[in-house]
C-alpha cells in the first residue's frame, strides 16, 4: 500500500487498548510502570540513532527492569519503514519523527496524544521551556502528539570581510536592506559571482519567504493552496526578484560544485541554511578565512523576519503496552543537561531553552544566531500532506526564476496543483463534517 492509499482512511485504525489509554492516560501509566522486564523498542534515525546508544544503556541503569532495544533507520528508508509497520501492526513504542511528519502519522491514529501525561507529570517535560515555534509542529488539531528532541531552522551566513569592503556597516534585518546589500557586494564581485546563493531545487527559501509576508500557505483550513494570496506572493515576488535582477544565480544544488569553494573565493557573501553547515564552515573553509564568516538572524519585510521550525521529535506509538516507561524515556531525553551532551555528540540543537544556557552553547557565536531566530519561527501547515505540497513550491518558484513562466502563472498553477492534493483530505474533513 503506498502513502496515498494509506491517507484515504486514515483515522480508521484505532486499536481498543490506544484508546483507552488516551481516555485514562494517567492511570494506564500507572499499571504500566508496575510491571516488569519490560523491553521498550525505540526507533531512530541517521546518525542520532548511533548517538542514542549510549544514552539508552545509561537509562537502563537509572531504570532497572526497563531495557531499551535501539533499532537504527536510514532516514532515506525511515518514512516507508515506519508505514508500512503502521499497515502490519508492527510500530516500535517510541520513535524519532521529523516534525513535518507528525500530522500525517497523528491523523493515521498511530500517535498516543501526550496531554494527559504532560498534565499528570508536568514537571518531567515542563512545555514552558521549548521555543514556542517548534512545538507547535507537535500539536495537531489542539493536541500534543510529540515532545522535540532536536531543532534546527534557517539562517544567514555571511562573509564578514566582502560586507566590509562594500561598504554595509551591519548585517541587513529587513529585505530593504538586504536587497541594498547585495548590490553592493555585487558592484565589487568579479564577473560570474553572486552575492546570494538560494539553490532552486530547496524549498525552504521560497515558503519562508512567503511566511514572513504573514502567508498561511493553505487556505480553508488547510484544504485549498494559498499561494495566490498577497501575502505568499509579496515574498515570492521579493524572492524571484533576487534572480531577474542578478542578484542570485538560477542554479539548483547539483549544477553547484563546491558551495565551501565558492564561499571562500568570495563569488558568494550571503547563503541560507541551517546548523548543519556550522563545522562544516569550520572544517571546510581555509583557516585565513574563519574570522570572515558569520551567521544572523534573516532579515524580514520590516525587520527581523521569521523563518521555519524544523528538528525532529520523540513520540509515543498509540499500540504501544509500555506507556509509562516510553514517557519515563521522553523525559530522560528532554532533560536539558542531557540534550546539551547530546549536541556535543551530534551537533544537534538542543530544544528545551535552558539546554542553551551550557557553557558551550551560550558562547558560541556562530550558534548565537540560531538562538535567536529559533525564538522566531513557525510552523509549517499541519496537514499531512505538508513535504509533496512544498516539493512543488520550489517547483514553480524555479520555473519563475528561470522566466519560464510568470509569477501570475506560476503561482496559479501551484494553487491548482495543491488543491489536487489535498483533494482527499478535503472529501475526508466533509465526510466527518470537520470545518478546522
Amino acid at each position: 500500500m503506498d502513502r496515498r492509499s494509506l491517507l484515504t482512511f486514515r483515522r480508521l485504525r484505532r486499536p481498543l487498548a490506544g484508546a483507552l489509554c488516551a481516555l485514562a492516560a494517567a492511570g494506564c501509566a500507572g499499571r504500566d510502570a508496575q510491571s516488569q522486564g519490560q523491553e521498550l523498542r525505540v526507533w531512530a534515525f541517521g546518525a542520532e540513532g548511533e548517538a542514542l546508544a549510549p544514552m539508552a544503556r545509561e537509562f537502563e541503569r537509572e531504570n532497572p527492569g526497563i531495557r531499551v532495544r535501539i533499532q537504527q533507520i536510514p532516514w532515506t528508508a525511515a518514512h516507508e519503514k515506519l508505514l508500512t509497520a503502521y499497515v502490519g501492526g508492527a510500530l516500535p513504542d517510541v520513535a524519532q519523527l521529523g516534525n513535518t511528519w507528525i500530522p500525517e502519522f497523528a491523523a493515521l491514529g498511530a500517535l498516543q496524544p501526550l496531554d494527559s501525561l504532560v498534565a499528570h507529570d508536568s514537571t518531567a517535560i515542563p512545555l514552558a521551556d521549548y521555543f514556542p515555534g517548534v512545538l507547535a509542529t507537535n500539536v495537531v488539531d489542539d493536541t500534543l502528539y510529540g515532545v522535540p528532541w532536536y531543532v534546527d531552522t534557517r539562517v544567514l551566513f555571511y562573509r564578514t570581510d566582502l560586507l566590509r569592503k562594500a561598504g554595509v556597516a551591519a548585517v541587513p534585518t529587513t529585505w530593504a536592506a538586504w536587497r541594498d546589500a547585495l548590490v553592493k557586494v555585487r558592484a565589487r564581485q568579479e564577473r560570474g559571482a553572486f552575492p546570494a546563493l538560494l539553490p532552486l531545487n530547496e524549498w525552504a527559501q521560497p515558503v519562508i519567504f512567503g511566511l514572513q509576508a504573514g502567508s498561511p500557505l493553505l487556505l480553508d483550513h488547510g484544504t485549498r493552496g494559498g499561494f495566490r494570496d498577497p501575502r505568499f506572493r509579496k515574498g515570492f515576488e521579493f524572492y524571484i526578484g533576487l534572480f531577474k535582477d542578478g542578484l542570485a544565480p538560477s542554479l539548483a544544488a547539483t549544477q553547484i560544485s563546491n558551495v565551501f569553494q565558492e564561499f571562500a573565493a568570495g563569488r558568494v557573501a550571503f547563503y541560507i541554511t541551517g546548523p548543519w553547515n556550522v563545522g562544516e564552515f569550520r572544517k571546510r573553509l581555509p583557516d585565513s578565512l574563519q574570522g570572515s564568516w558569520a551567521t544572523a538572524p534573516l532579515p524580514g519585510p520590516d525587520g527581523p523576519g521569521v523563518s521555519l521550525a524544523g528538528g525532529s521529535s520523540i513520540v509515543i506509538m498509540r499500540q504501544s503496552a509500555h506507556t509509562a516507561a516510553a514517557w519515563k524515556f521522553l523525559a530522560f531525553l528532554a532533560d536539558p543537561a542531557r540534550q546539551a551532551r547530546f549536541f556535543e555528540t551530534t551537533g544537534d540543537l538542543p530544544a528545551r531553552r535552558s539546554a542553551w544556557e551550557t557553557p558551550r552553547l551560550a558562547a558560541d557565536p556562530h550558534l548565537a544566531a540560531f538562538r535567536t531566530q529559533l525564538g522566531q519561527v513557525v510552523p509549517s501547515p499541519a496537514v499531512p500532506e505538508i513535504e509533496l505540497i512544498v516539493s512543488r513550491v520550489a517547483q514553480a518558484a524555479e520555473r519563475a526564476a528561470r522566466g519560464q513562466q510568470t509569477i501570475d502563472e506560476a503561482l496559479a498553477g501551484l494553487d491548482a496543483d495543491v488543491d489536487r492534493i489535498l483533494e482527499k483530505r478535503r472529501w475526508l474533513l466533509a465526510q466527518r463534517g470537520t470545518t478546522r
